[in-house]
């Protein structure tokens, strides 16, 4: 994941030159352009490091940012690189969510036609880190993106079946940045529409590693569940089922399952009590503990917490009195 994996600590000196490169093609320092730009989309694919470990999310707001402009330049000098496309996936889908989309649900009560402006550039950057994903998936498999894309069923489930346990992480990032484009256009039938695709694709990776990025995979399926009828294979009872696979596959270091339980269940079915009491567990997590276990979770676990005081500040307006 972009903030749990991010780029090596020598990232950003070997950055400079090719960032130069970038905007200067023509210096003559240049002239080993090619292997500059090959090293650095190395480097800023890798894992380790990153910014899972940052807990001060404004700081991560504006460098994040700088670091994806930075990775497509050079995916459009560098586009046969096998990483990039996952990191940018990775990248645009939760700087989208933890910046852009969370802006936008803060808005709502206030101004609600800048929370809509918000909620629309949300979806134009979940959508662009999808294309990632599904570029990525196409090098691997040739034909699949078209398949993903196409109007019809027909011929998608058989070319899924070619994604192996490799492919899981692009896997994800397509449906996971899918579906929240499709949770901010309610009023876009045809994104709406490609709903059937997002669960095809969720459900191979899910098939292929449910263990993968700690439970992320059933993370995705606590909220997912939670918004779909027991007959269409979801409801409060899966999503539960999930949220405990979720927090057992993370050792209980993300409050995030929690957090989309409490919003996702509790909340439609207006149990107060236990909403404020699950948000609360969320608010107790030592999340600045000095183990290595709860600082890689740390930036992702600070935005959760934060989006917890401020729903607690919303008891009236989420549940009936």
């Amino acid at each position: 994941m972009f903030f749990h994996t991010g780029t090596p600590k020598s990232t950003s000196r070997r950055l400079i030159p090719v960032v130069m490169c970038l905007m200067l093609p023509s210096l003559p320092g240049c002239s080993i352009r090619g292997y500059a730009l090959r090293s650095a989309a190395d480097a800023v694919s890798s894992a380790g490091g990153g910014y899972g470990e940052e807990e001060d999310p404004e700081l991560v707001r504006y460098a994040a940012a700088f670091a994806l402009e930075t990775m497509e330049q050079l995916h459009k000098e560098v586009p046969d690189h096998p990483w990039l496309p996952l990191s940018l996936a990775a990248g645009f889908t939760q700087y989208s969510y933890a910046f852009v989309q969370q802006d936008a649900d803060r808005a709502e009560d206030k101004d609600f036609k800048r929370s809509q402006e918000l909620l629309a550039r949300a979806r134009r950057l979940y959508l662009r880190g999808r294309n990632h994903a599904l570029d990525g998936l196409e090098r691997r498999h040739k034909g699949l993106r078209q398949a993903l894309l196409a109007p019809k069923k027909e011929g998608r489930a058989e070319a899924l079946m070619r994604a192996g346990k490799d492919d899981v992480p692009l896997l994800y990032w397509a449906g996971a940045s899918w579906a929240l484009a499709i949770s901010t256009a309610k009023d876009h039938m045809d994104l709406v529409g490609d709903l059937p695709v997002v669960e095809e694709i969720i459900a191979r990776a899910l098939a292929l590693d449910e263990a993968w990025d700690s439970g992320a995979i059933h993370e995705f399926y606590v909220s997912y569940d939670a918004a779909r009828s027991k007959e269409a294979g979801g409801g409060p009872e899966r999503a539960r089922q999930h949220l405990d696979r979720a927090m057992a596959l993370s050792g209980g270091h993300r409050v995030g399952p929690l957090l989309s339980y409490a919003e996702g269940v509790l909340v439609p079915q207006q149990k107060k009590a236990e909403f404020t009491q699950m948000l609360n567990k969320v608010l107790e997590a030592d999340v600045y503990a000095d183990d290595d276990a709860w600082r890689k979770e740390r930036l992702a676990n600070v935005i959760n917490q934060d989006r917890a005081h401020w729903l607690l500040t919303r008891l009236g307006d989420l549940f009936a009195e």
